[in-house]
């Protein structure tokens, strides 16, 4: 190819032109090339807005003969004024001028083919939003104007009538109550339609998790009721009713873990889970019962509550006890939450006394209240690749026994996602959380209410509980406040498998507020392998200071990104 190109330009001709791996036989054939690669590149020049271009297919020289396409690009032309014509009645002038405000964005610019399209999709969506469901785009009408070197489009669009909405018509018996079902609606009947009301009411039936499809769609224009109005009609498959789950993980640290789940969905026929789960392990033994009502009261609302036994073994602390918790969660927009509960557990601890390290054992009732609030705005819930997330979480307390103490137990977390490059293969990942406890002392705090740093979600290179201050024979005493910092370098090397390098960091302080001389500090390397729905992980970490006599390395497995 020759001549002068912008590079932009010249790749994208190169691209369309492409190469072939067959000889050139004749000069016949290399005549045949160059015209069809000429025909590529005018096709280029044209969608870019080029319309006074000079492409010539020629041959160089030379036996046997090189097709070759000589091309000059000329002046751009630029968008002229938009036209606009209604096929049919146009829709009411609101919605009209918001069209044509849709076409005209572009007016001045170059006349990239992309540009004129995308004004066309700008001028539908405008009229979708507008209540008009119905609007369909007629053939376009384009007008190229050599002597002042503009392109003008005239878009013609049929608006259709303006849609009102009815109810919802379910058209599958499943287990779901269908007058529950039908309360999901985000609009109420005779209400202007929306498109992004019938996208709310499909995440609404997805977010309970026990449908395998959701498919929600506006009904055709002849089921229009004698009222004027269109129901939205809705099709759900329910899941299995029960699914049973085995899982697993490991560390060095914290030892081997199995969890096995049982889960039966819709019972209630409102779309609600109950589930019946145990855990057991080295550090953190459990059994419980779970019951989640989605959309409980309201919309985007969920009730969750829970009963379980449980019994922690850890270097810190021991504790045996049984409690039981009620939240209730609101979601706002598709990925933010705010969370309000409440928690009551009866249990018995095991800690040791900091100035004579003798046992102490206390019988305790625990009153909790929590608020918390999350946003997040990554990509993918167990391998994100951009975006951020923060969190918020405040937990007033009163802790009843030989006496009564209240306090203020205050988390926040941040963590960002930032991908190298278009395709994402690299990623720089961070995370930040800080802790205090509020109007407590160390011992009146037990220790399962302290923080504790160390391991696989925390600061690896330390086992569980491994970072912080510690009593005169090396038993972790656990703090009032916490600091932890991690850094990652996160590398696809094939569609399945990834390198990790990682830098972690924390603090754990007997005050309010930790000391940076108590920093302790972890490096390491991970492995991981896609499963499609996620990653799983194995990651080894070495301690590099704070080190209290713990192994040289840890190691962790599990699904998901650390963080």
């Amino acid at each position: 190819m020759e001549g002068e190109l912008d590079p932009t330009l010249r790749a994208a001709v190169v691209r369309a032109v492409g190469e072939t791996d067959r000889p050139i036989q004749n000069r016949f054939e290399a005549r045949r090339r160059a015209a069809a690669a000429a025909e590529d590149a005018i096709a280029v020049l044209r969608s870019e807005g080029y319309y006074a271009y000079v492409v010539e297919p020629d041959l160089g020289a030379g036996e046997p003969a090189q097709p070759l396409v000589r091309v000059s690009p000329g002046e751009p032309f630029l968008l002229g004024a938009a036209g606009l014509e209604w096929q049919g009645a146009a829709p009411v002038p609101e919605a009209e001028a918001a069209v044509r405000s849709a076409v005209a964005r572009a007016e001045g610019a170059r006349a990239r083919a992309i540009d004129v399209v995308a004004a066309e999709g700008r001028a539908v969506a405008a009229l979708e939003q507008r209540g008009y469901a119905d609007v369909a785009a007629g053939e376009r009408r384009v007008v190229v104007d050599h002597a002042i070197r503009t392109l003008t489009p005239t878009y013609r669009l049929s608006a259709g009538q303006l849609v009102r909405l009815d109810g919802i018509d379910l058209v599958t018996n499943g287990r779901t109550n269908p007058a529950w079902l039908r309360g999901l609606a985000p609009w109420r009947s005779g209400e202007t339609f929306q498109p992004d009301d019938v996208a709310e009411l499909e995440r609404r039936l997805l977010d309970t998790g026990v449908y395998d499809s959701v498919t929600v769609a506006l009904a055709p224009a002849d089921r229009v009721t004698a009222e004027g109005l269109r129901p939205v009609i809705v099709s759900v498959a329910d899941r299995r009713p029960r699914t049973v789950e085995l899982g697993a993980s490991y560390s060095t640290g914290e030892g081997l873990g199995v969890d096995a789940r049982y889960t039966r969905y819709n019972l209630l026929r409102r779309a609600d889970t109950l589930a019946a789960a145990v855990r057991a392990s080295t550090v953190d033994s459990r059994a419980g019962v779970d019951l989640t009502l989605p959309h409980w009261r309201r919309a985007q609302q969920t009730l969750k509550t829970g009963a379980a036994v449980y019994r922690l073994r850890t270097d810190a602390f021991d504790e045996t006890g049984v409690g039981v918790r009620l939240d209730v969660i609101r979601r706002y927009g598709k990925t933010s939450y705010v969370t309000a509960g409440a928690s009551a557990d009866v249990s018995r601890t095991k800690e040791l006394r900091a100035a004579t390290l003798t046992p102490l054992g206390r019988n305790l009732v625990t009153l909790g209240t929590l608020a918390d609030a999350v946003l997040d705005r990554s990509d993918d819930p167990l391998d994100p690749r951009r975006g951020y997330r923060l969190s918020l979480r405040a937990e007033p307390t009163v802790i009843l026994g030989s006496g009564t103490i209240p306090y203020l137990k205050l988390q926040t977390q941040g963590s960002a996602y930032l991908p190298l490059g278009r395709d994402a293969r690299t990623v720089l990942a961070g995370r930040l959380k800080i802790g205090s406890i509020v109007n407590g002392a160390i011992p009146e705090i037990p220790a399962s209410r302290r923080f504790f740093a160390g391991g696989g979600g925390s600061v690896r290179g330390y086992p569980y509980q491994g970072v912080g201050p510690r009593l005169a024979d090396n038993t972790p005493q656990g703090g009032l406040s916490l600091i932890e910092l991690s850094l990652e370098a996160r590398q696809d090397l094939t569609e399945r498998w990834g390198v990790v390098g990682f830098v972690d960091a924390g603090v754990v302080g007997a005050e309010e507020y930790p000391g940076s001389d108590e920093l302790s500090v972890g490096v390491g390397l991970g492995a991981r392998y896609d499963l499609g729905f996620g990653p799983i992980r194995v990651d080894v970490a070495f301690p590099v200071t704070g080190r209290n006599g713990e192994a040289p390395f840890q190691v962790y497995v599990s699904i998901g990104q650390s963080f």
